[in-house]
């Protein structure tokens, strides 16, 4: 550019006058570049807004069929439940595997979470109350049967706690901070059926039959509402009334609904109670898993939905800024050619 004027500078009577054009020819060009980079940044966040708003739409959807699945079995469990209650009395009189009680020394912790980021706050909340109870086992100490709590003299530096990993995330991390993964189960982060839980819930069974750990417990993010997802921690074996009807309590329904505020009721049981809890017993932890993974496949759609939608409105709100930045520098480099064309003209005038 400044070739050109220099080749032309003979045509030129006065030096000042030319001075001015290279100068305002200098302008123009960094403002160009300038007006350049902007337009490709404007036109990089509407890609990207496109994208998160495409996300959005599909986490809503899936969202929608995570939630109806959660509302579809809250019926079953909660009959599951009235069965379990009126039942109470074989648990004394009947023990079994599933419902006996030992010194917590070794912990099996199932952490369901997802396959995939970009779901705001959803993995982090649930591992950071992961660590939290493995730096301070606690809570994992205590077992619950019945209306009892029975908690571990084992100090807490002793505990041991092993992990299966229900999504990549879950596992990723866990692997972060050095602990023990006795499975993982990464098909069922989405929809899964009944069938597909039943090897999880075999596996914790029967390492807790075989007396390999001593209590399992499972880490999940409840659904409340489409904004709100609280990560629980519950146990699962040994059988606890308590903790179910905790989790029954979390789905937010009405007992009424369901009838269950209707007196206990007599059960003629064959063969004979033993063999009914044998069989009861099973599906209840299989309910629970299943549950709690369906709750935080909702609560992951949701997640998902909400940072998407913050993510387009925060690119609607970076274009608007963008295009405020583009709109001040044009309106300032014409300000400025016109400011340096009158100068010069005032300048040839003297």
């Amino acid at each position: 550019m400044i070739s050109n004027f220099i080749f032309y500078y003979s045509e030129f009577e006065n030096i000042d006058y030319f001075l001015i054009t290279v100068h305002c020819s200098l302008f123009t060009e960094k403002v160009a570049s300038g007006t350049r980079e902007i337009r490709r940044r404007i036109k990089s966040v509407n890609n990207t807004k496109k994208i998160t708003r495409a996300m959005e739409m599909v986490a809503a959807s899936k969202m929608r069929r995570a939630v109806a699945s959660v509302l579809a079995i809250r019926p079953y469990a909660h009959s599951a439940w009235s069965v379990l209650t009126n039942m109470a009395r074989a648990f004394e009189n009947y023990p079994t595997e599933l419902l006996e009680t030992r010194e917590v020394k070794k912990v099996l912790m199932i952490v369901v979470t997802s396959n995939r980021g970009l779901c705001g706050g959803f993995n982090s909340q649930l591992i950071r109350k992961v660590v939290e109870q493995v730096k301070n086992p606690g809570q994992l100490k205590v077992n619950r049967i019945g209306g009892k709590r029975i908690k571990s003299n084992v100090p807490d530096d002793k505990i041991e706690i092993d992990f299966v990993t229900v999504g990549k995330k879950g596992a990723s991390l866990i692997r972060k901070i050095s602990k023990n993964i006795v499975a993982t189960f990464d098909e069922l982060t989405y929809l899964p059926g009944i069938e597909s839980v039943r090897a999880l819930a075999r596996l914790s069974m029967d390492e807790y039959k075989a007396k390999k750990y001593d209590k399992v417990v499972i880490a999940y993010t409840d659904y409340v509402s489409a904004v709100v997802q609280q990560p629980k921690l519950r146990q699962l074996l040994p059988v606890s009334k308590i903790e179910i009807e905790k989790q029954l309590a979390d789905m937010d329904v009405l007992a009424k609904e369901y009838g269950l505020n209707e007196p206990p009721m007599e059960y003629k049981v064959e063969p004979d109670a033993r063999s009914v809890l044998e069989n009861i017993l099973p599906r209840l932890v299989e309910m629970q898993i299943y549950h709690a993974i369906l709750e935080s496949n909702a609560s992951k759609e949701s997640a998902r939905m909400v940072a998407m939608r913050n993510a387009t409105d925060a690119a609607n709100d970076m274009v608007d800024n963008l295009t405020l930045i583009f709109n001040q520098i044009r309106q300032a480099s014409i300000t400025q050619e016109i400011a340096e064309i009158s100068a010069g003209r005032a300048a040839l005038d003297q």
